[in-house]
């Protein structure tokens, strides 16, 4: 198996807030192995972010993906709807 991808897409309360939760928690996504990821707003609406997590294993995405750690760095960085997860692996 290749590189594996986590793909979040969700709705936020304020763009700035949630940015700040999300670097603070850099070392829970290192704990977890990310391997690199990248930002993305959408041209109309900046609070409807995209998150891209690259991993090397599909169990190392899938225990972030599901960690209650995640679930509650979510709550403080103010989403403001469910998230769209998913997780594809290189062809």
């Amino acid at each position: 198996m290749g590189q594996v991808l986590l793909v979040v897409r969700h709705p936020v309360a304020d763009y700035a807030a949630w940015r700040e939760v999300y670097d603070s928690i850099e070392p829970l996504r290192q704990e977890f192995g990310c391997t690199g990821q990248s930002v993305f707003q959408s041209p109309g609406d900046p609070n409807d972010v995209t998150v891209l997590h690259y991993w090397s294993t599909l169990e190392q995405a899938q225990g972030f993906a599901g960690s209650d750690a995640l679930k509650e760095a979510m709550g403080r960085a103010g989403v403001a709807g469910p998230p769209r997860i998913e997780i594809v692996t290189e062809a």
